[in-house]
């Protein structure tokens, strides 16, 4: 669901910045941590104008792993300024983020008397919304969580310190196309509800939410991407009593789950 207003794009960030708590550098290191543990990390920063042969094995490991790779100017690099980066710095990822067959293995492994509830998040760019989502999915029983890949916000430290420990107790996964995800949740059986702020979608508090159920929330400015909002079966809104845009992507997500739990209670 889209935000009352834009918050700060993740790259719109003064030249000089502070270095991330959550990041490794240097050929040999990143090169090490995509061979051993490829799952913990989230993204790869390259250098612009820096080449040669290791660094090339880097990012054709990087991207035969689905590790999203970015190309940027030095003092983009995220790295402490006296470090020796080498030209490649890598994010970790405060948790383990699992493929979708892993976490359709989970979900079908787990017994419950309640239908399984999924929430997919469409491009969620704010560190601190995303932190805050996960902390409420927790609290609202939704203990699977599907991420993009792409124009997301990765699982950093500071998601993970928003989220008060709600990370660890989740199963996080990460996509590629969410559109063609959610095709293969309806074919397992789970309705897909989309969050929008548009009066003409059906009310929350009116809308069956009973079996399966995967609800999709949008970006902080944008809200559902077009392809993700057509795999929706159902477009569903808070109502609102004062005329305005609508509400931050955190709180909308928690009243919609906190909604659907309390059917359940």
């Amino acid at each position: 669901m889209a935000a009352g207003g834009r918050t700060q794009h993740p790259d719109a960030q003064p030249a000089a910045q502070a270095a991330d708590d959550d990041l490794i550098w240097g050929i040999h290191p990143v090169r090490e941590a995509l061979v051993q543990q490829a799952a913990t990390i989230s993204e790869i920063f390259v250098q612009r104008g820096k080449g040669g042969a290791r660094l090339q094995e880097i990012i054709d490991c990087a991207k035969e792993r689905g590790i999203a790779v970015r190309f940027v100017e030095a003092d983009r690099m995220r790295a402490p300024r006296a470090c020796r980066h080498q030209g490649v710095t890598a994010r970790l990822s405060a948790a383990r983020l699992l493929a979708l067959d892993e976490l359709l293995d989970r979900i079908a492994a787990h017994s419950s008397p309640l239908p399984p509830r999924l929430l997919a998040l469409d491009s969620i760019q704010d560190p601190r919304n995303l932190g805050s989502i996960l902390r409420s999915a927790l609290a609202a029983g939704f203990h699977h969580v599907i991420l993009t890949r792409d124009r997301s916000v990765p699982v950093t430290g500071t998601v993970a310190r928003t989220a008060a420990g709600a990370v660890a107790h989740l199963s996080l996964c990460q996509v590629t196309n969410l559109s063609e995800t959610l095709n293969t949740l309806k074919e397992r059986g789970f309705w897909v509800f989309g969050a929008v702020a548009e009066p003409n979608a059906a009310s929350i508090y009116a809308v069956d939410f009973s079996g399966p159920i995967c609800l999709v929330i949008g970006s902080e400015g944008k809200g559902l991407r077009p392809l993700v909002r057509a795999r929706c079966d159902h477009l569903v809104t808070i109502p609102m009593r004062a005329a305005f845009n609508s509400l931050n992507a955190s709180v909308a997500a928690a009243v919609i789950m906190f909604e659907i739990a309390r059917r359940s209670a």
